[in-house]
């Protein structure tokens, strides 16, 4: 479930995933909270593109360091890359 960073205090969140569009970051979010996964969403930068580099916006999700194994799983088993 998407949660407040203020629900997990002070743990230190792994980023699994960064949604580069709207509709992907909608669908991740719907297969996290499906599954009950408790996760944080932020809007972040990111840089893109190969001739020209620009800076964009995306969707970073963070969960704790016990359930990125899990969500790592979740994600690769919906046919999205999760990170390393």
């Amino acid at each position: 479930m998407r949660r407040e960073p203020e629900f997990f205090g002070e743990a230190e969140l792994t980023l699994v995933y960064i949604a580069k569009k709207l509709k992907e970051a909608l669908a991740v979010e719907a297969l996290f909270t499906e599954s009950g996964l408790d996760y944080l969403v932020e809007p972040d930068t990111y840089s893109g593109g190969v001739l020209f580099r620009t800076e964009r916006t995306g969707a970073f999700f963070y969960v704790n360091p016990e359930k990125q194994t899990d969500a790592r799983e979740l994600l690769s088993r919906s046919n999205y890359k999760a990170l390393i």
